[in-house]
């Protein structure tokens, strides 16, 4: 069985929360690992909304320092620390994000119960911010008003099955296996080298799922990083008729967005960050389906399976 890989939306706001919708958030559970992009105002309360496992998040990765992509943040710490949590919380984000929040927790005479761990983005080139044996998150600096980074989520595993019927075959050790898994030959005292191919058969290839907010139109840069994504979530703050607002407030448009997704040939674009001028996202989602019709309106509370099509 495949192992779970799925994006709860919990906020699809941009700037201010509205009556129907929250600033963002994206909770990621990607089998046994609970991360959460962006921390937007009211997320904990969507979290708990939606039942979904706030003590268990490990990362908290928040993209720049616009209050609707932090301002939950404070709030969620100190009410995990209410709830009696002992784990420690790795936050990766802006390098002034630390000292924020450092000065919240002094100044309201907050004591936490477990470690906040820190790790800054910078906004020069693409790094590798997190690495497990599940998953990686890569940063992505992003063209926005104030620095700001993206975030991607490989997933890591073996691509291949085990044939045990072929490795009892050709005697193969079984502390080889997890390395043959991952695509390795097997060296034969007797038979010299024995093939991957002959050993495994097709498993399933790791997903990506990508979570580009709060960035100006850039397809030639985004494109070829994009390349390929499984589940791509990109902001979509305007309809094209305000293409040059956007540009001015360094965000996209719902047809920009679906322009990236159809030249990177991603599996399928959600689209998110809804300007509060808009009352309902469907004109947003009709426009970006012009452009590529695998595309989803980011509905708060639902939640979408990485590597899945659009229906």
């Amino acid at each position: 069985m495949r192992k779970a890989f799925e994006v709860t939306v919990l906020g699809t706001s941009s700037a201010t929360p509205t009556k129907y919708r929250h600033p963002s958030a994206h909770y990621v559970r990607l089998e046994g690992s609970y991360l959460l992009f962006d921390c937007g105002e009211g997320a904990q309360r969507q979290l708990s909304r939606y039942g979904l496992r706030t003590q268990r998040i490990s990362h908290i990765f928040i993209t720049h320092l616009h209050g609707d992509h932090y301002f939950g943040l404070p709030g969620l710490i100190t009410s995990m620390a209410l709830f009696g949590r002992t784990e420690p919380l790795i936050i990766v984000g802006p390098p002034s994000l630390k000292s924020i929040i450092y000065v919240l927790l002094t100044e309201s005479d907050s004591v936490l119960p477990y470690e906040l761990i820190f790790q800054s983005t910078q906004t020069d080139f693409v790094e590798t911010v997190v690495e497990t044996d599940q998953f990686s998150v890569v940063s992505v600096p992003l063209k926005h008003r104030v620095p700001c980074t993206g975030f991607m989520i490989h997933e890591k595993g073996p691509e291949r099955r085990l044939n045990v019927d072929a490795c009892v075959h050709y005697r193969v050790p079984m502390e080889q296996f997890d390395s043959i898994k991952m695509g390795a030959d097997f060296i034969s005292s007797k038979l010299g080298v024995v093939s991957n191919e002959l050993l495994t058969t097709p498993g399933y290839k790791n997903r990506t799922y990508a979570y580009i907010t709060d960035t100006i139109f850039d397809p030639d840069y985004l494109v070829p990083l994009l390349n390929g994504v499984e589940l791509l979530y990109h902001e979509a703050t305007f309809l094209h008729e305000r293409a040059a607002r956007a540009a001015e407030t360094h965000h996209s448009t719902a047809l920009q967005a679906a322009q990236v997704a159809k030249m990177a040939g991603v599996g399928r674009l959600m689209i998110g960050h809804f300007s509060a001028r808009y009352n309902e996202a469907e004109p947003l989602l009709v426009e970006a389906k012009t452009v590529f019709e695998d595309t989803v309106e980011a509905v708060e509370g639902q939640t979408f399976v990485v590597g899945q099509t659009a229906v």
